[in-house]
């Protein structure tokens, strides 16, 4: 695994520092300061006429990210998860020797090192550390990329994260916000009064929204369960046993395609409050995005490529009416079955007879609504044939109450006024089945249990459900899904294919 020549020569450097009883993987560090805290705290000694302050030693620690080795002296800058600083390495200053047959001869870019010293301002300005001692605290066996191309291959990038973290800066920075919002989220909800629970991520029905789940096996009880696709029937059979405002950031499972918008797993939140309706979820998502804006400290407009998205600006507008309006469809088109199938194949779209007039809309919708909607815009009343769990409208039985949020054309929340009526919830179960029996692999399984929930008894709810991902994706201008994740799903490289036909 390590044949390559220049990790060899690390890994024999590594050997040369035990030889002189230097372990290379040192257990702990004696750091009392983040380099953020060193510059901040010192920032003041550029004002004064003493350049220097011996009196005031930090010990620091970090990765070596540049390395200029001179004669009785060096400069490197280590850099820690807080910032960059500049060090002044000088012989004279560290145990006699070691200068010339420790530091020179085996410290390197991609080093983890511990150095002990006072701060000063260098000729050119810069507030540095003075280096009384060093240590190595990790031997870094495989060169760094060269700095100033860094990882160009994205593929890279995302199969070796580590790497990418180590070299980016900006991307530690993305994740941190990721972090936040997803911690703002939790105390924004907390303090409106709900409760965040915990539900199965092994279902034994695949249900909670249209997608292909993955399939597991239970040895134990022998049986098969599927990852979990959405929390949203778990989380309704709380507000039936009682709970009024439940939440919960979860993991999802969807055994699908991958593109800029989706990965096989991902994070939403999803809220359930009862005693509301999907107006409610609209107003309380308008106060959730100013609260995450005022406590992220972003500007109301930002930049989305070459879109600027003003999220000041939310309006409201159902889909039929979109449809003409924002589309282009035909007013005559947009409520015609037959007329909705020749419009849609004219440009190519798979339309046909067996569709519903309501699927037929969620086409045109997608084909020329979507990607036009750049303010945050709450698309209402949804037709029922696409909407199996949301609360039919009193006014419009056809419709539902039901919004979806789009920011800069792509989906962020779906929100809905939750149906409570058994008989009308069997019925749409069993609408389902149909249509997976004539091919749907995308349809809800029939959840009998979740129906004698109903029969109980759950008093009038909305939920919502926010994709945590893409609305990161909004707030760090990123255009894929892989550059808010982590580990993003990858398709296997030879190495793994191989491995895995070995275990065959």
């Amino acid at each position: 695994m390590f044949e390559n020549k220049y990790i060899q020569q690390r890994i024999a450097k590594a050997e040369l520092l035990r030889q002189k009883d230097i372990n290379p993987y040192c257990n702990r560090s004696s750091r009392n300061a983040t380099i953020e805290k060193f510059l901040n705290v010192n920032s003041d000694l550029e004002k004064k006429e003493e350049k220097r302050d011996e009196k005031r030693v930090y010990t620091v620690a970090g990765r070596i990210k540049f390395f200029r080795l001179m004669g009785k002296a060096s400069f490197i800058k280590i850099e820690d998860e807080s910032g960059i600083l500049q060090v002044y390495v000088a012989r004279d200053n560290l145990e006699e020797g070691f200068y010339n047959e420790v530091f020179k001869k085996t410290f390197e870019v991609g080093d983890i090192v511990e150095v002990v010293g006072y701060p000063f301002i260098t000729g050119k300005g810069e507030l540095s550390l003075h280096v009384n001692s060093i240590k190595m605290l990790t031997k870094a066996i495989s060169p760094l990329p060269e700095k100033y191309h860094g990882i160009q291959d994205k593929e890279l990038r995302y199969r070796q994260r580590y790497l990418d973290l180590i070299m980016n800066s900006e991307v530690r920075k993305t994740f941190h916000i990721r972090s936040k919002v997803i911690s703002l989220t939790r105390r924004f909800f907390e303090d409106k009064g709900f409760l965040e629970v915990e539900t199965p991520m092994m279902h034994p029905i695949a249900g909670g929204a249209n997608a292909k789940p993955f399939v597991t096996h239970h040895n134990a009880l022998g049986v098969d369960r599927f990852l979990r696709i959405a929390p949203e029937l778990y989380l309704k059979r709380l507000i039936v046993g009682g709970f009024e405002a439940v939440f919960e950031i979860n993991r999802n499972f969807r055994n699908e395609g991958m593109d800029a918008t989706h990965n096989p797993e991902f994070t939403s939140i999803e809220f359930y409050w009862a005693y509301k309706s999907y107006k409610d979820l609209i107003e309380i998502t308008k106060e959730y995005f100013e609260y995450l804006f005022d406590h992220l400290n972003l500007p109301t407009i930002l930049p989305y490529g070459e879109l600027e998205v003003d999220f000041s600006k939310f309006s409201e507008i159902p889909l039929i009416e979109s449809l003409t309006t924002i589309g282009g469809v035909p007013e005559d088109v947009a409520v015609d079955k037959e007329k909705a199938i020749q419009y849609l194949q004219k440009d190519g779209v798979d339309a046909n007879g067996k569709m519903s007039l309501g699927q037929l809309q969620g086409e045109m919708f997608d084909q020329y609504v979507e990607e036009k909607l750049i303010n945050p815009t709450f698309i209402t009343q949804y037709p029922v044939e696409i909407s199996p769990l949301a609360r039919r409208s009193d006014e419009k039985s056809h419709l539902t109450d039901r919004f979806e949020l789009f920011i800069a054309g792509r989906e962020i929340a779906n929100a809905f006024s939750e149906l409570n009526d058994p008989i009308d919830q069997l019925d749409r179960f069993e609408g389902q089945m149909d249509a997976k029996n004539s091919g749907d692999d995308e349809a809800h399984e029939m959840d009998a249990d979740f129906v004698n929930a109903l029969s109980y008894g759950m008093a009038p709810c909305a939920g919502q459900g926010i994709g945590i991902d893409r609305l990161v994706m909004m707030l760090t201008n990123q255009h894929s899904i892989r550059d808010v994740l982590l580990f993003p799903a990858m398709k296997p490289v030879k190495q793994e294919i191989d491995l895995h036909e070995d275990e065959d």
